[in-house]
């Protein structure tokens, strides 16, 4: 289906001139980082921002030295320290006086498994970092293999019949550090992701963003569905969307329809569910458990 642009959500003169992702970028089509990425650039408007970036297809979105696909400076970091590093450059801003804000753009590979050391650390510490993590559920440049973000079920190049455990609860984990701010983003529901990512912009210290995002290449789907198998994980109740202040306070963005058929569709559309059999029901009576347990979440929070 033809998705419209932002919603409607109009272009301002605060826009950035040069944007963060530019045209001619390596991506494939119909990545998710690279939807993400563009609602970055129109939520840090004219802002100043300097941007970390460890080991993952992002890092090679910016194409051949000495040319770059980034419209913003970005610090190139290893795997394990993208947050270590974000870190540096933050103290060097508030040391100098400056207002730039500091994101580490990483994808799961680099925060739930081999970054998740020093980002903890930063969290723990309450740095003044916003720590995006753009989610494929897999190792996605270099060939696919599972990472602890991959789905139960779904095949990688390391777990070519399916996946045998479940995916890891990050925001969870995150919220438990007791954060500021921690978030996930549906691309499917622009509007709550750009009231998020401004929000993040401007809080100071550490804040944690969830973006699911879609890989044709890995998931083995059409680039063109991206934004509605977002739409069928949250309509599902599978892709929760809600928001954690100072690891208390829950708000539920958008209400999960909690719909089986949601849920059906959206592992028929992606060719890594078709060799491991996945039981349907039994996954949507763990997400009917999860989304239920979130709703108590919040509603004691009030």
């Amino acid at each position: 289906m033809a998705e419209p642009l932002l919603e409607g959500i109009a272009q301002t003169a605060r826009d950035r001139s040069e944007p963060i992702l530019r045209a001619g970028n390596t991506n494939c089509g119909g990545c998710g980082m690279s939807v993400g990425l563009n609602m970055l650039s129109r939520a840090a408007a004219d802002r100043p921002i300097q941007m970390v970036i460890p080991a993952c297809c992002a890092i090679v979105t910016a194409g051949p030295f000495p040319a770059s696909s980034y419209g913003a400076p970005v610090v190139a970091s290893t795997f394990a320290s993208a947050a270590a590093v974000a870190t540096g450059l933050a103290h060097a801003a508030r040391l100098n006086g400056e207002k730039t804000r500091v994101i580490c753009w990483a994808g799961d590979g680099g925060t739930f498994d081999i970054g998740f050391a020093t980002l903890s650390a930063a969290a723990e510490r309450d740095e003044d970092v916003l720590y995006v993590c753009y989610d494929n559920e897999i190792y996605g440049n270099t060939g696919g293999q599972r990472s602890s973000a991959t789905p139960l079920g779904a095949a990688t190049t390391t777990t070519p019949e399916g996946k045998e455990v479940e995916k890891k609860d990050i925001l969870g984990i995150m919220a438990a550090h007791r954060v500021p701010y921690a978030a996930t983003l549906s691309m499917a529901h622009p509007e709550d992701m750009f009231r998020k990512l401004q929000y993040a912009l401007e809080v100071r210290g550490f804040r944690f963003l969830h973006l699911l995002s879609p890989c044709p290449t890995g998931w083995k789907s059409e680039p063109a569905d991206g934004v509605e198998l977002v739409r069928l994980a949250v309509r599902s109740g599978l892709y929760p969307v809600y928001e954690v202040f100072g690891g208390e306070r829950v708000r539920i963005n958008v209400e999960a329809e909690l719909s089986l058929e949601a849920l059906e569709k959206y592992i028929s559309l992606q060719g890594r569910f078709r060799k491991a059999n996945v039981d349907v029901k039994k996954l949507f009576a763990a997400v009917t458990r999860q989304t239920e347990g979130l709703r108590q979440r919040a509603a004691a929070s009030r």
